[in-house]
């Protein structure tokens, strides 16, 4: 393809082809024509050429005597524009005349015999043009002796020829015309889907993607998604594209959001620990600054105690980043056999001895299954262990906790709740962060401390590397956590309990 064509639409390129097409077709179609009518109509009249120099060359042959004699030519019924010659032996023209409309026959002139001279006598067919009187198609005979030249004049032939020439060329001008006229009208009328898939492909392009949130991008419509047509197909894989676009774009976006969480979580992670630990440290550094100026100012013993209690402080919350810090890493924790009940009851046990001024109960519902699981024990002790401290931390005293475990299937449950003033609606879907801290909206006990916010943050992280889910409900007068883990395969069957006590005993009680 040239490169003027080549900067031509699709229309005007297909408009063209086929007009080139359709005329080259017409012009094969009308030469063909024509050259079968002239054949038809030259065997035609070398027919009735042949006949009437069979005639002439008999008219001849009643007066042998007579070599220039031209008598034939009176004789009735000769057509009008017939040319008759005698010869003689080489060939020459002796006399030469022509059959005129009303009137006798008229002798040619030496100019008009000098094209029939030299026509051998052997019956072959033969086209002259004679001045005067037009184009001849002639033949000459030999018959004993007596040698005749008859032709015909091809004016009828070479008129029909050129009249069949001319209509054809109207006739295919004009069906050209037409045939533009529909072609244009189709080729219009079929592209139209392919424009439109064109139009929204070119607004897709200006769509701004490289920024901004994601956007419905424009559609090809369903007309013009048929797979049945070529159109059709540029337009549903056009769709496709536009949908593997718009899932690339917001894969983009939700990525960009999540980094942007991260940064901004990482932000405040750092912020927090910074300010937990720039506490103890804070209150190490002026206890040692006050001791460095004297004993006078404070008691050697409460200053050790205050930088002993920060310096516990400070190793505590060090100990919980590390172990975060582990967790996210994916490392493997210590696998083995866990008995949960054994586990919660002791954890139960230990939180009230903590925590006297609260009531703590202890629920098993083992009637299908021992509450076995496989996994850390003493990093599930820390779950349960959390669970019960917030409970004891952010609930005021008097406050019933209740830890339950059951088993469901191949789940192992533990659930510990309270009757507590609950979590603030805004805060729950966010208990599970690291530094979210409860102190302000819900009660602490007079003189107790409250938390780093890591509890519940090592909590969902131990639960998670165990392959489990942790849950929490509140409202006021009732907060739930629910801990499921996968129970064990394979494990001792020990006899089913079911019971409900206040002061849980000792783990060698229970085992």
């Amino acid at each position: 393809m040239s490169p003027r064509m080549g900067g031509r639409s699709l229309r005007t390129r297909l408009l063209l082809f086929i007009g080139v097409t359709l005329a080259v077709v017409c012009a094969a179609m009308a030469g063909t024509t024509a050259m079968v009518q002239r054949a038809y109509l030259m065997g035609d009249l070398d027919g009735r050429v042949a006949n009437a120099g069979q005639r002439s060359l008999g008219g001849a042959g009643i007066h042998p005597d007579d070599t220039a004699g031209l008598s034939f030519l009176m004789e009735t019924g000769q057509p009008v524009g017939l040319l008759a010659a005698r010869l003689d032996e080489d060939g020459s023209i002796v006399s030469a005349a022509v059959v005129s409309q009303d009137a006798p026959p008229q002798n040619l002139t030496t100019a008009q015999r000098a094209p029939l001279n030299g026509i051998a006598a052997d019956g072959s067919k033969h086209t002259v043009t004679v001045p005067g009187l037009g184009t001849y198609r002639v033949t000459a005979l030999d018959s004993n002796g007596i040698r005749v030249l008859t032709g015909l004049p091809m004016d009828d032939v070479q008129h029909m020829i050129s009249g069949l020439v001319m209509v054809e060329a109207g006739v295919a001008l004009a069906g050209l015309t037409i045939a533009g006229v529909v072609c244009a009208v189709v080729i219009r009328r079929q592209l139209r889907p392919l424009g439109r898939v064109a139009a929204t492909a070119v607004e897709v392009s200006r769509a701004p993607l490289d920024r901004g949130e994601v956007t419905a991008l424009t559609r090809v419509p369903a007309r013009d998604t048929d797979p049945g047509s070529e159109a059709g197909q540029v337009g549903a894989a056009l769709n496709r594209m536009i949908d593997h676009v718009e899932s690339a774009l917001a894969e983009r976006q939700r990525s960009e959001e999540q980094m942007r969480h991260s940064e901004e979580r990482m932000r405040r992670f750092l912020a927090d620990a910074s300010h937990e630990l720039r506490t103890p440290l804070a209150s190490i550094a002026g206890y040692a600054e006050l001791m460095n100026r004297g004993t006078d100012r404070i008691e050697p013993v409460l200053a050790w105690r205050r930088v002993s209690a920060e310096s516990a402080r400070m190793t505590g919350l060090v100990e919980d980043l590390l172990l975060l810090a582990r967790l996210d890493e994916g490392r493997p924790l210590n696998s083995g056999e866990v008995d949960l009940a054994a586990l919660v009851a002791e954890a139960v046990w230990d939180a009230r001895a903590a925590g006297g001024g609260h009531e703590w109960h202890l629920a098993l519902n083992l009637d299908t299954a021992p509450a076995l699981v496989t996994g850390d024990e003493s990093r599930l002790h820390q779950v349960v262990a959390n669970l019960l401290a917030n409970a004891r931390m952010h609930t005021p005293p008097g406050t019933t906790v209740v830890a339950e475990v059951e088993t469901t299937g191949e789940r192992c449950v533990v659930r510990v709740r309270d009757d507590g003033p609950g979590i603030p609606g805004e805060l729950l879907p966010r208990v599970f962060e690291r530094f979210t801290r409860a102190d302000i909206s819900r009660a602490r006990a007079a003189g107790s401390e409250g938390g780093s916010g890591l509890g519940l943050a090592i909590v969902a992280a131990i639960v998670g590397a165990h392959g489990g889910r942790i849950d929490v409900r509140s409202e006021p007068g009732r907060t739930e956590f629910t801990v499921e883990l996968p129970a064990a395969q394979d494990g001792p069957a020990p006899p089913p309990r079911n019971t409900m006590v206040e002061t849980p005993p000792p783990r060698a009680a229970i085992l």
